[in-house]
C-alpha cells in the first residue's frame, strides 16, 4: 500500500493486516491480536500492524474509543521468543530494530488522542501486561492472571513495566512483580490497581460497552487534551528510560546469559 497524501482513515479491509483483526464500528475501533497458536505473542509484523491500526483510528473522527483485546485463551504473552531465536539472538542491531517497532507501537497507542480500553480476555504476560498498561482503562476476565518473566528469560521488562508499575501499584509491589515473576491473579490485579475491574467472562463485553458509551458522550477535543495531561507521568518515565533500555537490551543479545535463557526456555517448551 502506498503512503497516503493526507491523514485519511481507511476501511480496515484496505489495510491488509495479517496478525491482527482491525474493526471499526463507530464510536469504537477494535484491535484484536490474532496469533492464538502462540498466545498472541508479538512478532515484528504484529507490532507494525498494531501501530498502523492506532494511526488509522487516530485519523478517524467517527472513532471515539479504541478497544484492544486478544483471540483465544490469551490476551498477549509478550515477545515471540521463537522469532528471537531465529533472528535476534547474537544480533544486537536486529534487536535494536525490533525494539524500535515495539516502542513505536506503544507511542502510537498512547498518543492516538482517544481513550483506549484493554479488554483482557486471558493471560497477560511480559509485554502483554505492558500493552494493557499502555491503555487508559482495563477490564480483565477473572480467571486470568498477569505475570512478568523477563528476569527468567534474559530480558529486563523495560518496555513499560519498569516505567509504569510503580505509578500503578506502588514501589514495593512493582518490585515484587518484577523480581519474583509470580502470577498476579485477576482479583489481586484489581485490588492493586493494575486493572480497573476483574469480572466473569460473561460480563466482559458489558463493561467494555458501558465504557465506550460513556466515552462517546464526552467532548472529543476536550477528552483528547485530558488524555494528554493524564499521560504526563507515564510519558516522563517512558522518555527518560526507553531509549537507554533499547540500546542496553540490544547489546544484551550478545551475552551468554540472555542467549542461554531464551534457548533454554524454547527447549523446555518444545518438550511439552
Amino acid at each position: 500500500m502506498t503512503e497516503p497524501t493526507h491523514p485519511r482513515p481507511l476501511d480496515p479491509s484496505e489495510l491488509g493486516f495479517e496478525t491482527i483483526v482491525y474493526e471499526k464500528e463507530p464510536p469504537r475501533a477494535t484491535i484484536r491480536l490474532n496469533r492464538p497458536d502462540v498466545l498472541n505473542a508479538f512478532d515484528f509484523r504484529m507490532l507494525r500492524e498494531i501501530a498502523r491500526a492506532c494511526e488509522d483510528a487516530s485519523w478517524d473522527d467517527d472513532v471515539r474509543a479504541v478497544v484492544v483485546t486478544g483471540t483465544g485463551r490469551a490476551f498477549c504473552v509478550g515477545a515471540d521468543l521463537r522469532s528471537w531465536e531465529e533472528t535476534l539472538l547474537g544480533e544486537p542491531a536486529e534487536y535494536w530494530k525490533w525494539f524500535g517497532a515495539f516502542k513505536d507501537m506503544h507511542d502510537r497507542l498512547r498518543e492516538l488522542g482517544k481513550p483506549t480500553i484493554a479488554r483482557i480476555n486471558g493471560i497477560a504476560v511480559g509485554g502483554g501486561n505492558e500493552l494493557q498498561m499502555a491503555c487508559d482503562l482495563a477490564v480483565m476476565v477473572d480467571t486470568a492472571f498477569i505475570r512478568h518473566v523477563g528476569l527468567e528469560h534474559g530480558s529486563v521488562p523495560a518496555g513499560g513495566a519498569t516505567q509504569w508499575l510503580q505509578l500503578m501499584v506502588g514501589d514495593r509491589r512493582a518490585r515484587e512483580i518484577v523480581f519474583l515473576c509470580e502470577e498476579i491473579p485477576a482479583a489481586r490485579a484489581e485490588e492493586w490497581g493494575l486493572v480497573n475491574v476483574a469480572v466473569p467472562e460473561s460480563e466482559l463485553d458489558a463493561v467494555v460497552d458501558r465504557w465506550v458509551e460513556s466515552i462517546a458522550r464526552k467532548l472529543p477535543q476536550t477528552t483528547r487534551y485530558a488524555k494528554q495531561q493524564l499521560n504526563v507521568w507515564r510519558d516522563f518515565a517512558w522518555h527518560q528510560t526507553v531509549g537507554h533500555a533499547r540500546d542496553w537490551l540490544a547489546m544484551s543479545m550478545l551475552g551468554g546469559e540472555a542467549q542461554s535463557a531464551v534457548r533454554g526456555f524454547l527447549q523446555r517448551s518444545r518438550k511439552k
